[in-house]
Parts: C-alpha cells; sequence; structure tokens
C-alpha cells in the first residue's frame, strides 16, 4: 500500500523534534508499505534545506520526503506561526492533488490545518482519507485562552467538526482525546486510540552512556539529576520546574535539575531561573539536542520530568517525553492528572507531583530521589510499560 502522509513538523532522529511519523513510516516500510511524507522544514526537523528549492525531495531510510519550504520555529511570534500553517496548507494542497498513484491519505496534526490539503486532495483524487489526532485542536488553544477572536474561533470549530465527518477513520493519541472526539458527535467505533510509543531499540542503553554523559558535564554532579528534555512552550508551563528547583534547594542544593531544549519560552525561563537564584547553581538550561543524542541524558537522570499548565483540556496530552522515559528505564514525574498519572499510580513507574503546592511536590521529589531501592523499582516498572504495553514496533502492527 502506498501511503501519502502529511506531518508538518515531520523529523527524523538527527532532528529535536518528535519522531512519531519518522518510526512509524520507518516500521510501515518494513512491512512492505510505500510512504511518501509531504512535511515542512525547521531547524528541529533533521532534514537537509536548499532555500532555493520550494519542495525539496529525499528520500530517508526508504522515505520519499517531500519538504515544502515553509520553515516553521517556535521562536516565531503567533502571528508568523499561523501564517506558517496557512501557507504550508496552501502549498501542501498543491504537492498533494499530484500523488494521484497513492491508496490512502493520512494527515497528522498539530496544526488542525493540515486536514485541509489532506480533505482537497481526497476528494479530488478519491482516496480515503485517515486523519489522526495528536491534540485537541482547537479546545487547546481556546481553553488557553490563545484563540478568542470569535470569527476565527468559529473557524476553527467549523474545520474540526468537518475534518472529523470527512476522515474515513480517526486515529486519537489518548484514551481522554478519544474521548473528546466522541464528545463532538463521532461514533466510538470510529476513533482508535494508538498512543506514542516507546522506542526501546534507541534507549535502552548500557548505564555507562549515561556515566559518560555526567562526566562530560561535571557541573552536574554525581548526585541526584531531574532532567527534562522537550519544548520551552508556554503549555509546557517550565516555570514550575524553576520554582520547585528553588524550593528544592532549600532541602537539598546537591539535587540538580537540567532542562535540555528549545521553545518560544526558553527566554523567560532563563531569567526567571536567574531571578531566583538557581540558574548554574541547582539548575542548568542546555539547547536541544539531535533525538539520536537523548539516551544519554536519560541513562544519567534519576528522574525525568513532564508538566503542563494547570488545565484539564491539557491532561490528555501523550507527550513524547512521557515514552522516551518509560523507554529508557527512568521514572518520570508529572505535574497533572489524567491518564498518564493514573497509569504511574497503578504500575508505580513515577511521581504524580501536587501541581500547585510547591511544599508538597518537593517533599515527594525529595523523598523520592534519596531512596535508591524505590527508584530502582518504578525504574524497571517504566521499562516494563515500555517493553509490553508501548513498544513502538508492537504498535505499528
Amino acid at each position: 500500500m502506498h501511503i501519502l502522509y502529511l506531518h508538518q513538523h515531520f523529523a527524523t532522529r538527527a532532528g529535536t523534534w518528535g519522531t512519531r511519523s519518522y518510526e512509524l513510516s520507518r516500521l510501515l516500510i518494513e512491512q512492505g508499505h510505500q510512504i511518501t511524507m509531504l512535511c515542512g522544514w525547521s531547524d528541529r526537523s533533521g532534514l537537509p534545506y536548499d532555500p532555493d528549492q520550494r519542495v525539496m525531495e529525499h528520500e530517508i531510510d526508504g522515505i520519499r520526503v517531500l519538504a515544502l519550504n515553509v520553515p516553521y520555529s517556535q521562536n516565531m511570534s503567533y502571528l508568523r506561526r499561523i501564517w506558517a500553517f496557512v501557507w504550508f496548507m496552501l502549498l501542501a494542497a498543491g504537492v498533494a492533488l499530484r500523488q494521484r498513484k497513492v491508496d490512502v491519505i493520512f494527515a497528522t496534526s498539530t496544526p488542525l490545518t493540515i486536514a485541509v490539503p489532506a480533505m482537497i486532495a481526497s476528494v479530488i483524487n478519491h482516496k480515503p482519507f485517515v486523519f489522526e489526532a495528536r491534540d485537541l485542536w482547537p479546545d487547546i488553544p481556546i481553553g488557553m485562552g490563545i484563540l478568542r477572536n470569535p470569527v476565527l474561533k468559529f473557524a476553527a470549530r467549523a474545520l474540526e467538526w468537518v475534518t472529523y465527518r470527512r476522515a474515513r477513520h480517526i486515529v486519537a493519541c489518548s484514551p481522554g482525546m478519544k474521548a473528546g472526539i466522541v464528545e463532538k458527535g463521532i461514533q466510538p467505533e470510529k476513533v482508535t486510540v494508538i498512543p506514542n510509543a516507546s522506542d526501546n531499540d534507541l534507549f535502552d542503553v548500557p548505564p555507562e552512556v549515561g556515566q559518560a554523559f555526567r562526566a562530560e558535564h561535571p557541573n552536574l554532579g554525581d548526585g541526584p539529576l531531574v532532567v527534562y528534555t522537550g519544548t520551552f512552550g508556554r503549555v509546557n508551563h517550565l516555570e514550575y520546574l524553576v520554582k520547585l528547583a528553588q524550593h528544592v534547594r532549600q532541602i537539598d542544593p546537591q539535587i540538580r535539575f537540567l532542562l535540555v531544549g528549545t521553545g518560544s519560552e526558553k527566554p523567560k525561563i532563563r531569567a526567571l531561573a536567574k531571578e531566583l537564584g538557581v540558574l548554574d547553581d541547582n539548575l542548568w538550561i542546555m539547547d536541544a539536542v539531535p533525538r539520536q543524542e537523548m539516551p544519554a541524558i536519560l541513562s544519567a537522570a534519576s528522574l525525568a520530568t513532564s508538566t503542563v499548565i494547570q488545565n484539564p483540556v491539557l491532561f490528555h496530552n501523550s507527550a513524547n517525553k512521557f515514552f522516551d522515559a518509560l523507554a529508557s528505564g527512568t521514572p518520570i514525574a508529572i505535574n497533572h492528572e489524567g491518564w498518564q498519572a493514573d497509569l504511574l499510580r497503578e504500575e508505580n513507574a513515577g511521581l504524580v507531583l501536587a501541581g500547585d503546592d510547591f511544599e508538597g511536590a518537593t517533599s515527594t521529589l525529595v523523598d523520592a530521589v534519596h531512596d535508591p531501592v524505590g527508584l530502582d523499582a518504578m525504574g524497571k516498572a517504566a521499562q516494563r510499560l515500555a517493553r509490553e504495553r508501548f513498544d513502538r514496533n508492537k504498535l505499528a502492527l
């Protein structure tokens, strides 16, 4: 089967974004399918860039990649990002229409506008269209107060309504996302949950890999290390970790925090860390690294983290960093409720920190990182989940 796969933010392991689309494409190719990936370009994608080409064509691990010259960055203003979404939507529609020899069209959000070129090509070329919802858009931007204009809200809701009904089938990345889609009037049997997954082949590395990372960064010390690896965006609420580091330092200054990534909020997070006196004291901030280098950081960590703003619309997330931590056998701490919190409690694979109580969160974290037996048990439970329930190779079948 030949699949036209649309993902504006596609990235390889050489990039610093999540690689769900790359990993699934690679595994589908191993099963005998053919993939044409239609995507945009970013300095986080790991793709070559030619400013003179409107459509850059590459073959990467058997995937035919058509990368449109529509740069995107988390550091862009909100309006520039909106324009990048619209411009990609328009260009992608024309390119998708020319891919007439495909059997199915698969489009994955975000943004929700990715569905437009997919639906156009589906209708005109008479191909089935499958939509993957990685987040509940536009619920998130509306719920966070980002999308306020009544006309734009109506247009976003209308696009969501059409997308769900035009799609032959829908993939949701968490049970909560499926519930949100069903609430919009979609039949449950039309929606399949395929969560983000663990790349065990990449993250299951020997302890020496983490030890080497520590040796290369002596400022991190040899004590407990709490890491965050991901986007520095508004949704990710990294102010929480900076303030948590401030509280933890008062109890045990030997517990170190390391935040790795890039995004629009990074200057703000750095400034806050400096203001609170934790920057380069018990908290360090590093630039994003290619995904293939991430296993060393997680191997060095005592505890991984995944945080969001305390807004229930975000509790259904299926963050890549959560599954990366499981694959590495690193216990993970989150600061929100939802299906991931239920899973961590049921399986004893990590911590659920209070999102609005720093004293309580500090006590929980400090006690955990000073309990090597408990940490080891949580790490083994995390890796067991990665292998038995979230292995990418099994979920791709």
